[in-house]
């Protein structure tokens, strides 16, 4: 028989290289002591460390922070700038160069300019890259600093109190609900369902339940099975827990695992987009250059002048800049959405905004106000009760799982209201917790079991009205408790959808005195209940939502609804909205139909109410199979494993810990149009990264035409080496104010998408059009303006050495100019689909930097560098000629921009 290979993820091998040492060993002896011997040898109580203990523990065990691979000191960050396949290629060209122009030249003729104009590439490349990356970093880390991750705490001095993450120490006692991370490794002492989701260091996506009971010797293989035991790293799922800290920072099993692994971040679509590029660009370069040397060494004879002249076209051919343009325009987006106060946790994070189309949003907290007001407490006849209040306050104030926004207002209404309503006073002294059945996602009730001082037991439930129903036996109708009979049932649902159908989110509450014997509480229980009313909460919607949404809209991004709530207020919701529900689907609908059937559903229905968690997730990953890059934007522990799916997970500082740890973007203000904002600067970084790509390609592209042209034909090289070079590090140098050009209004309409096959088809269709006025420049320099300066021979009628010297000198001359001309213009005619400079014009650093550089070209010819390089005055007669040339280039240009965006839709 076959064993099983199975394979083992990357946590689970490093989980292994860690149970080597003494880790295992010491939460093994942990996991099987009684919880006060732990707590002994912790030097803790059940009420805490005092304040002089917790910094003796900090003194001793350290702080709680994971070294997450030690931070990049500035040599590496410097070294990661510079180190990438176009540098390494223009270094070995370098070295070549040297050899060549040093080390096997003759004493006299020694000349280091091409190196050191090689070099000089290299180091604009790598510094700009490094500066932008910096800038970046830094903005990045600004804004982090100012969304802060804390845990509940019980300290002697301050009772229980929250406190930041890095500041808990060993022999803390933590209390965890759900939403929580869990924040450093504890032992769990007291548990109520509490089941935590071990994901990030096992791998394992279903979650496993914690409980407080010794661990026996040989009962679990794994440090992670152990079950009074949970780790920095995990999140609560659900439930409620009491623990005790018992390893800090990089002691966790979670900082072992940091230290013994280095995981490579998941290459984006975009990388992967951008890398293939950049190989094909090289590949280009690696066959062409070889074609070159060899026909210039053929044709001419002279291999040392063909192979400098071959290094030249490969220095050409090297998008040396495609790094820095692409982090420039990533970091630079990040920049300035740190302006607006938004973090960008990965910077690709700005790209996929920029090509999302669909943006899937929870509805409470996002796209409504993260304050509930709780408009009305009534009987189940719909009149005001305050006993009904009462009840809920009884609820919300006395469970210790995770206080939600309706549980906030309950108490807030019922300490309003004590000072004039006698039966609401005392409320939070006169009771005692007996013990609570948490919230989940999929009963939607929480309960809590309270007694009063003489001793009256009472269970108080509350939940989504449909769930609260299935448990009720009876009602409170007319002043009598009374079976739950349908016909009660459709008096109370009435009166539940015309609230709904004003807005109002609706939950029901229900109790039964002296339930079930202390300590056996558990879901059965809820059972055979007495429903005495509802709540009645006004959720309003943002005061941006509506503008935001018109605005993802008019920028070609959907919205849908993927809510936990009822379809009547979300009906409401999206009415207040201006969100026109096309289709409207419930969790229940959802989970009739097969995957096929939802995958069709989901492009047809843009409101989705009463969804579990999972199905959030199973709707945004089938968006996702069906071709769309999906947002999604929410900030509950429902939403976290939507975001995790999601192309681009968007949360607010308000957030749950976990909603916040699984986004990629985190919103500091409640403003929603900065998501409107966050989408523009997504398409501005594409589009100015794509004009680089493609005017490069093309670019390159067409010049291997002109350079096979010229070797193939003239009697000499069509420009030196050193001309080539020049030539391409001022070209560099203007390319350098890309990522700061201005974009087309039209172009940041639509959402934008990596399509490399549009490249090789730009690259065919653009790249010829400047051979053909290279070409020309030939002819017109060969049998017109070089004749006309040399008596009126051609260059194999020239018999004088020093003039078919002058003769070769005009004619790179000419080349030279007009090369630059069109090279930079190309960027002016690339960067739009409308006609330059009149219907849409570049920003200044790009029009400054392009002109500059074609003047500083220009003038090279007339100066000392320009005849110490080989070149000659050009005559006034050549620039008419080239004004000619440009004019034609450009409406040539401009001819084939219009049939290329007809016959495949976009310039870009």
């Amino acid at each position: 028989m076959m064993k099983e290979n199975k394979k083992l993820t990357a946590s689970q091998i490093a989980l292994n290289m860690v149970k080597t040492d003494n880790t295992d060993r010491r939460f093994y002896e942990t996991s099987v002591k009684e919880t006060d011997v732990v707590l002994n040898e912790l030097n803790t109580t059940v009420n805490g460390l005092s304040e002089d203990m917790v910094e003796k523990m900090r003194d001793l065990y350290g702080s709680n922070k994971v070294t997450h691979g030690r931070k990049k000191s500035l040599l590496k960050r410097i070294f990661e700038a510079f180190v990438n396949p176009f540098t390494a290629i223009l270094s070995v060209l370098a070295i070549v160069s040297f050899v060549t122009d040093v080390i096997l030249a003759e004493p006299g003729e020694k000349n280091l300019t091409t190196v050191i104009i090689i070099l000089t590439m290299v180091i604009i490349s790598g510094f700009l890259r490094f500066v932008q990356e910096t800038r970046s970093g830094n903005a990045a880390e600004r804004l982090s600093e100012m969304v802060k991750t804390t845990t509940a705490v019980e300290r002697q001095e301050n009772g229980r109190h929250e406190i930041l993450l890095e500041d808990v120490v060993v022999g803390d006692i933590v209390y965890l609900a759900a939403g929580d991370m869990v924040p450093a490794d504890v032992r769990i002492l007291k548990a109520k369902d509490l089941f935590v989701s071990q994901a990030a260091l096992t791998g394992e996506s279903e979650p496993v339940e914690k409980i407080p009971a010794i661990v026996k010797q040989g009962e679990y293989d794994s440090i992670t099975e152990y079950h009074n035991l949970a780790f920095m790293g995990s999140t609560v799922v659900s439930g409620s827990a009491t623990c005790v800290v018992v390893a800090t920072g990089d002691d966790t099993l979670f900082g072992a695992i940091a230290k013994s692994m280095t995981a490579k971040p998941i290459q984006t679509s975009f990388e992967k987009g951008v890398s293939s590029v950049s190989w094909i660009l090289i590949r280009f370069m690696l066959v062409m250059v070889p074609v070159v040397l060899f026909v210039n060494g053929f044709t001419k004879g002279d291999w040392l002048g063909a192979l400098l002249f071959a290094i030249s076209v490969a220095v050409g051919l090297t998008p040396e800049m495609l790094p820095m343009i692409v982090t420039t325009c990533l970091a630079k987006g990040a920049v300035a959405m740190s302006k607006k106060k938004t973090i960008i946790k990965n910077l690709n994070a700005i790209q996929n905004l920029g090509s999302m189309d669909v943006l899937c949003t929870d509805k409470t907290g996002t796209l409504t106000q993260d304050k509930v007001v709780l408009e009305y407490h009534l009987d189940v006849h719909g009149n005001e009760d305050l006993r009904v209040l009462r009840h809920a306050f009884l609820n919300s104030y006395y469970q210790t799982g995770l206080k939600n926004l309706m549980d906030i207002s309950i108490i807030e209404r019922a300490e309003k209201d004590s000072v004039k309503e006698t039966t609401l006073q005392g409320l939070s002294t006169n009771y005692v917790k007996v013990d609570e059945i948490p919230f989940d996602f999929e009963r939607r009730r929480m309960s809590v079991v309270v007694a009063d001082k003489n001793g009256k037991t009472q269970m108080i439930t509350k939940g989504a009205v449909e769930e609260m129903l299935s448990i009720s036996s009876y009602a409170e109708y007319n002043g009598k408790v009374e079976p739950l009979t349908d016909s009660i049932k459709q008096d109370i649902l009435a009166t539940v959808d015309r609230l709904n159908d004003e807005g109002m989110r609706v939950i029901a509450v229900a109790q039964k005195t002296n339930p079930s014997p202390v300590g056996a509480f558990s879901v059965r229980d809820e059972a055979d209940m007495v429903l005495i009313g509802y709540l009645a909460f006004l959720d309003p919607p943002k005061e941006t939502t509506v503008a935001a949404i018109k605005a993802l809209n008019e920028h070609g991004v959907a919205v849908k609804i993927l809510t936990g709530d009822n379809d009547r207020v979300t009906r409401c919701i999206c009415r207040k909205v201006g969100l026109k529900v096309d289709n409207l689907l419930l969790g229940s609908d959802v989970e009739r139909m097969s995957e096929e059937e939802l995958k069709k559903a989901v492009e047809s229905t843009n409101v989705f109410a009463k969804l579990s968690p999972q199905q959030k997730a199973t709707i945004v990953s089938l968006l996702r199979e069906n071709g769309h890059v999906v947002g999604y934007m929410g900030d509950g522990i429902n939403d976290a494993a939507a975001m995790k799916v999601a192309d681009v997970g968007i949360s607010v500082d308000t957030a749950v810990d976990i909603a916040k740890e699984s986004a990629h973007v985190i919103l500091l203000e409640k403003d929603l149009m900065v998501l409107e904002n966050g989408i523009i600067e997504g398409r501005k970084t594409y589009a100015n990264m794509i004009k680089y790509i493609k005017m490069t390609a093309s670019s390159n592209f067409g010049n291997m035409f002109s350079v096979l042209a010229a070797s193939a034909f003239l009697p000499f090289l069509p420009m030196a080496s050193i001309h080539l070079i020049l030539l391409n590090l001022i070209y560099d140098i203007s390319c350098t104010a890309i990522p700061w050009d201005n974009v087309d209004k039209e172009f940041l309409m639509i959402p934008r998408r990596w399509n490399p096959s549009s490249i090789s088809k730009f690259m065919i269709w653009i790249g010829p059009t400047s051979s053909v006025f290279d070409i020309t420049t030939y002819l017109l320099m060969y049998f017109i303006i070089c004749p006309a300066m040399t008596g009126g021979q051609l260059f194999h009628q020239i018999t004088d050495p020093a003039m078919r010297t002058y003769y070769i000198a005009l004619f790179q001359a000419g080349w030279f100019v007009e090369s630059m001309w069109s090279q930079t213009l190309v960027i002016h005619m690339i960067r739009t689909p409308k006609i330059p400079f009149i219907q849409s014009r570049a920003s200044l650093p790009v029009i400054g930097l392009s002109f500059t550089g074609i003047a500083v070209l220009t003038t090279i010819p007339f100066t000392a560098l320009g005849s110490a390089i080989g070149l000659a005055a050009l005559p006034a007669v050549y620039f008419a000629w080239l004004a000619l040339t440009i004019v034609c280039y450009m409406a040539l240009a401009t001819l084939l921009k219009k049939i290329y965006v007809r016959r495949y839709g976009e310039l870009l």
